[in-house]
C-alpha cells in the first residue's frame, strides 16, 4: 500500500503546509509588534524631541499605545491557543498510534506463528484484515505531520510484508520461503517510528503498546 493510493493526500499535505505557514506568520507578527513597541519605548527615553511630540499629542499617544497593547495581547493569545491545540492533537495522534500498534503486534504475531507452523491461518487472516482496516482509518490523521507520516509509511510496509507472507502461505502451503526475520524487522522499524508519537502517553502505556518486556 503506497501513499499515492490514499485519498486526498495531496490536499492534506497542502493543508498541513498552510497551517505551518499560518503559525510561522503569527509568531513573526507577534515578534514584529513587540519590536516596534520596544523601539518606541527606547526612542521615548532617549529622544527629548519625540517625547515632547508625544506629550503634545495626547490622543494620538493614547491611541497608538492602546493599539500596540491590543495587538500584542491578541497575537500572544493566538499563539497560546495554537500551542494548546497542537498539544491536544499530539495526544489524539498518540492514542490512534497506540491502537494501531496494539493491532500491529497482534497481527504480526499471528502471522509469525503461522510461518513457524504453530498458528491458525484463519486467525492470522482475520488479524491482518483488522490491521489493514485500522491502517486505512487512521491514515488521514497521520498524514498531516512529518513524524506521524514516517510512522504511517512504516505501518504500510508492515502491512505489505504481512500481505506477502500470507500470499506465500496461500500459494505454497507447506513450502513457505518467506523469511520470518523480515517480518520482525518491519515490526521493530514500526516500534522505532512510533516512539516520538507516544511521548504523550504514560511510560506504562507506552511499554504495553510497544509490547516491551516490563522487566
Amino acid at each position: 500500500m503506497s501513499q499515492r493510493h490514499l485519498p486526498g493526500i495531496g490536499a492534506r499535505r497542502s493543508h498541513y503546509g498552510l497551517v505551518m505557514l499560518s503559525r510561522w506568520l503569527g509568531g513573526l507578527a507577534a515578534a514584529a509588534v513587540a519590536l516596534v513597541a520596544c523601539v518606541l519605548v527606547i526612542l521615548d527615553v532617549t529622544d527629548a524631541g519625540l517625547r515632547r511630540w508625544w506629550d503634545a499629542h495626547a490622543l494620538t499617544t493614547a491611541t497608538v499605545t492602546g493599539l500596540l497593547v491590543l495587538m500584542i495581547t491578541v497575537l500572544l493569545v493566538d499563539q497560546v491557543v495554537r500551542l494548546r491545540q497542537g498539544n491536544s492533537r499530539a495526544r489524539a495522534v498518540a492514542i490512534q498510534v497506540a491502537i494501531l500498534m496494539t493491532q500491529a503486534n497482534t497481527a504480526s504475531q499471528a502471522v509469525s506463528q503461522v510461518l513457524a507452523g504453530s498458528g491458525g491461518r484463519d486467525m492470522a487472516y482475520d488479524e491482518f484484515r483488522a490491521y489493514t482496516m485500522m491502517l486505512l482509518a487512521v491514515a488521514p490523521v497521520l498524514i498531516d505531520d512529518r513524524t506521524s507520516r514516517k510512522f504511517l509509511e512504516q505501518a504500510q510496509h508492515l502491512d505489505g510484508d504481512m500481505a506477502l507472507a500470507l500470499s506465500v502461505l496461500a500459494t505454497a502451503p507447506g513450502q513457505e520461503k518467506f523469511p520470518a526475520t523480515r517480518l520482525d524487522d518491519a515490526v521493530q522499524a514500526l516500534k522505532s517510528a512510533s516512539t516520538p508519537l507516544l511521548q504523550n502517553l504514560s511510560p506504562e502505556m507506552r511499554s504495553a503498546v510497544r509490547g516491551d518486556d516490563p522487566t
